[in-house]
């Protein structure tokens, strides 16, 4: 990955590449005009406005977006902040996600508006535009879902009056953002094409707007007839035959990896699954378009002139904060620890649980593996991504390279199992579905009946849709789904509360971690509206409710 500069409206600002995306030298400010002169030129601004989503993604959808959620809680005793829910409008973590959502959706509009510039072959001129529409939407997407009502902005910033737009009913951001993500399928490459992860392909697009017509059926626009429309969009990335569930388990030993018994901890396993390689890939720099369908793409070490650097592994990977194993094991934080209501959702003979919640701890002397005993489920970090399978062998202390999922085709088959449920009930498509995701965690053929992972037969819808809330917690947590997934359920809340009650009460060690649970009430359903915002923006007139 490499670095360049490049001029954005008025301002300069850096941007960086993805790996498969540039390989140029960084260039000196120049104009808008005299930048857009080619494809390449093109290339450079259309990797800035992926640019943004690294800070999203690389950190803050870790401990701060997601750090409250029934998966697990900020493994610190502290009581301020998004961690915790609590905060207000002055808070810099919900400043932070409006200004990068902005900033991307600014490039965007910038690469839009000179699109047509440069004299260049007019494929590759439309899936450059098609991308950039897409971000453009996804942005507003996020900003929706976090703030609600909020700015639509489809023109570059050219002058300090451009920042001065009123905001507009969450349903209609909504339609914004559908009317940017389907202009956008209709023109960028198939996954096929792209043979990478790092830039959105026509089945990404339509996965998320699977995700985006979810959301929209769900709270607070509960609008029922988008159910039918996820189903149709999950459907096509079925039918495209571009993905599938990794099933294949990479032989070399250096793959594996350790798991203890709670109940007898001197019984060590060496285990390699399908499951846990999807998230050593995203280590290793090794892509799997088939079940990794987009991901946010980090490079270096510091080693060298050019990094793009992220927080997983190292924000909420196993603790391991000795210094002298920095380079093997690799330094982590483990901010991020899962609760036990996780740990005992997994089903007996499930793989998935002692990949996702540690089995071990690391002796901060030795750096020898300390199996945890018990099995109550607290005081397992999340180990999901684990920094010992990083491929650069210099290894920074507070961040790595490892690359962030966005969209996995097992989120899809979810997805749609979710959708054909509330549009059809529980059919045999819905069961297929869901069951090919269960059967892969447990290890199994994906195509095989399994008494042992299958769901229950004969399930109701609401029986069925509550299986696949618990399956969605199960297969992605600690990816940024959870948070906003229980708010479209309307169940954020009542579950946070609980989960918080549980902590506080069964984990004596660590009372503190139920602080963030305890302290959710309805209006965490929304940010508020940074409070720098509106003092810039006067037309910002309308605060969240309860801030």
């Amino acid at each position: 990955m490499k670095k360049l500069l490049f001029l954005l409206s008025i301002i300069a600002v850096t941007m960086v590449s993805c790996k498969k995306f540039l390989n140029t030298e960084p260039i000196d400010k120049i104009s808008i005009k005299q930048y857009y002169t080619d494809e390449d030129g093109l290339t450079q601004a259309l990797a800035g406005v992926y640019d943004p989503l690294g800070a999203y993604y690389g950190n803050d959808v870790i401990k701060n977006h997601n750090g409250c959620t029934d998966e697990g809680y900020y493994a610190r005793n502290n009581t301020t902040g998004l961690p915790t829910n609590s905060y207000d409008a002055s808070n810099d973590g919900v400043a932070a996600l409006w200004t990068m959502c902005y900033r991307g959706i600014d490039r965007a509009n910038t690469l839009i508006a000179n699109i047509n510039l440069p004299q260049m072959d007019e494929t590759k001129r439309q899936i450059i535009l098609g991308e950039a529409l897409f971000l453009r939407g996804y942005y507003h997407f996020l900003l929706v879902q976090y703030y609600g009502n909020v700015p639509i902005k489809l023109e570059p910033t050219t002058n300090p009056a451009d920042v001065f737009v009123s905001q507009s009913p969450a349903k209609v951001v909504y339609e914004q953002v559908l009317k940017d993500m389907k202009e956008a399928e209709t023109k960028v490459s198939t996954s096929t094409a792209l043979g990478f992860s790092g830039r959105v392909s026509k089945t990404v697009v339509e996965g998320i707007l699977a995700r985006v017509c979810l959301q929209m059926a769900g709270y607070p626009l509960n609008d029922n007839s988008k159910y039918a429309e996820a189903l149709n969009w999950a459907k096509k990335v079925q039918s495209s035959g571009e993905h599938a569930l990794k099933t294949s388990i990479n032989p070399d030993p250096a793959w594996t990896y350790n798991a203890y018994t709670a109940t007898n901890p001197s019984v060590k396993q060496t285990l390699a699954t399908a499951y846990s390689q999807i998230f050593i890939n995203e280590a290793q720099d090794v892509y799997d378009t088939k079940e990794s369908m987009w991901e946010i793409e980090f490079n270096g070490d510091r080693s060298g002139v050019y990094n793009e650097l992220g927080g997983l592994g190292s924000q909420n990977g196993i603790t391991m904060t000795a210094t002298p194993f920095q380079g093997t094991i690799g330094y982590s934080y483990g901010f991020i620890r899962g609760t036990a209501r996780l740990y005992k959702a997994y089903g007996a003979g499930d793989l998935r649980r002692d990949w996702v919640l540690t089995t071990f701890t690391y002796n901060g002397t030795t750096g020898v593996e300390t199996a945890i005993t018990g099995a109550t489920g607290y005081g397992r970090d999340c180990a999901k991504w684990r920094r010992i399978y990083e491929i650069s062998k210099i290894k920074d202390k507070n961040q790595t390279a490892i690359n962030a999922p966005v969209l996995r085709f097992a989120d899809v088959l979810l997805m749609l199992a979710e959708a054909e449920n509330q549009v059809n009930g529980p059919t045999e498509i819905a069961y297929k579905a869901v069951n090919q995701v269960r059967r892969r965690g447990y290890g199994l053929d994906i195509n095989t009946i399994s008494p042992v992972a299958d769901l229950p037969a004969g399930l109701s819808k609401s029986q069925f849709q509550q299986a696949i809330e618990d399956e969605r917690f199960r297969e992605l947590c600690f990816e940024g789904t959870r948070r906003l997934d229980l708010i479209r359920w309307g169940k954020y809340v009542s579950t946070l509360n609980s989960v918080g009650n549980e902590i506080k009460t069964g984990y004596s060690a660590q009372t503190w971690g139920g602080t963030g649970g305890m302290n959710t009430v309805d209006k965490h359903l929304l940010y508020p509206i940074p409070l720098k915002e509106m003092g810039i923006n006067t037309n910002l007139k309308t605060q969240n409710p309860d801030w």
